[in-house]
């Protein structure tokens, strides 16, 4: 219509030199993972979604009605790339529960990350999640998080997972020397926030 305002989302920054830290909600904030099952599946859907689209995740974290993300893209958007993971366990989560609707809360929050600083920050900020949460006092004790990949060198990491942009920015004579240093800087971290508080 002639004259008709009508508002416009905002452009998806998708830069694909950087990381960005996504996050997805569930719709009115309900529940996103009801059971074991469903985290697991999460993950077998960014196994596949991977094998297609050649993103990879340096850290995440699924909580009970939400999931972070620090993702890379360099092929395909971040916009399609979050639009099939999304998709696709929506349709499961939808199968499974025999539920119609919206399965997530509004668009996909998505930021660029510039600095190293900035993923060191956006990746603590991800493995303290269940820490926040109060659902453990340890963030390697929590399952649906990239952090036991850090802390425990013998597991294996999943395909999409990539810890070498943050393993790197610690000194070591090798990878799992590094990891144990972003594990200390962690619980360096978290204590000093606990005594602040």
């Amino acid at each position: 219509m002639k004259g008709e305002y009508r508002m416009t989302r905002p452009k998806r920054i998708w830069s694909p030199d950087h990381y960005h830290h996504v996050v997805s909600r569930g719709n009115w904030r309900a529940n996103l993972f009801e059971d074991e099952l469903d985290f697991i599946s999460f993950l077998n859907i960014l196994h596949y979604t991977h094998r297609s689209s050649s993103f990879e995740i340096a850290s995440y974290c699924l909580m009970s009605n939400h999931y972070h993300l620090m993702l890379k893209t360099q092929d395909a958007s971040l916009s399609r790339v979050m639009r099939n993971v999304n998709k696709y366990y929506a349709d499961y989560y939808n199968k499974k529960y025999q539920v119609q609707g919206h399965l997530f809360e509004k668009r996909f929050f998505s930021k660029p990350i510039y600095d190293l600083y900035g993923l060191l920050e956006v990746s603590r900020y991800i493995h303290l999640n269940p820490v926040e949460a109060n659902i453990t006092n340890a963030p390697q004790n929590y399952r649906w998080s990239s952090f036991p990949f850090y802390y425990y060198p013998q597991q294996q990491s999943p395909d999409f997972l990539n810890l070498t942009p943050i393993t790197e920015l610690f000194s070591g004579e090798n990878e799992s020397f590094q990891k144990q240093n972003y594990c200390r800087w962690m619980v360096k971290e978290l204590k000093i926030e606990q005594l602040n508080k």
